[in-house]
């Protein structure tokens, strides 16, 4: 790291420019490429110095907020206007006027022009043309499911988890609990078959005496 460079990069300035950098949707990476240091060396400046960090997170959160809100409109539906203009020459008194007050303007800031330098510049200055509208479209744009499911699942995760994610889970449990019928049901005729056995058992053991013979 260069001596001194983060000192010149705490300026109003600088950070206004690192700040208008992240807000344009530049990286870490880059934004320390603009400035001249390596990603690490920025990462440094981030811890180091609060005036950086904000900059950067200031310029950040604008655009995530706007990111945010393209997406909520996205997920809803929304409205697109579509504007078709013409171009249509002003008119020569207009046109005048239109210079004359631009010359009124500059000359206040520029008294060092001459009468020929203010008439050229407000000739350069001055269109000679006007976008006039003529036709104002609007047109519907549906609720997109993809901008609704991503918005959902990382708004209500506890709600509206993956689907896919969800019939594993669902299979899965459904599997345990056929087992568990299946282990009952093992264990149940396993247990009727002992029963069976033991009275089964019981009845040949029994002696029947009304056949023995008596004796002499």
């Amino acid at each position: 790291m260069a001596k001194g460079k983060y000192q010149e990069w705490q300026t109003p300035e600088k950070l206004a420019l690192i700040e208008g950098w992240a807000r344009d949707g530049l990286t870490d990476e880059q934004i320390a490429h603009n400035i001249g240091i390596k990603r690490p060396t920025l990462y440094d400046w981030k811890k180091k110095y609060s005036d950086i960090s904000d900059a950067l997170k200031r310029g950040k959160e604008v655009v995530d907020q706007m990111v945010a809100g393209s997406l909520v409109k996205r997920a809803l539906g929304m409205t697109i206007t579509n504007t078709t203009y013409k171009m249509v020459p002003i008119r020569d008194d207009v046109l005048e006027a239109k210079r004359a007050r631009w010359r009124n303007e500059h000359q206040i800031d520029h008294p060092e022009f001459t009468r020929k330098e203010l008439v050229q510049a407000s000739i350069e200055n001055v269109p000679t043309y006007e976008k006039i509208p003529i036709m104002v479209n609007e047109n519907e744009l549906a609720p997109d499911t993809s901008a609704q499911i991503f918005w959902l699942k990382n708004r209500k995760p506890e709600l509206f988890r993956d689907q896919a994610f969800n019939r594993l889970n669902e299979a899965q449990a459904e599997k345990v609990a056929e087992e568990v019928r299946k282990s009952k049901a093992e264990a149940d005729i396993t247990e009727a078959k002992a029963k069976l056995l033991t009275d089964t058992d019981s009845q040949d053991r029994t002696v029947i005496v009304d056949d023995v013979p008596e004796d002499d």
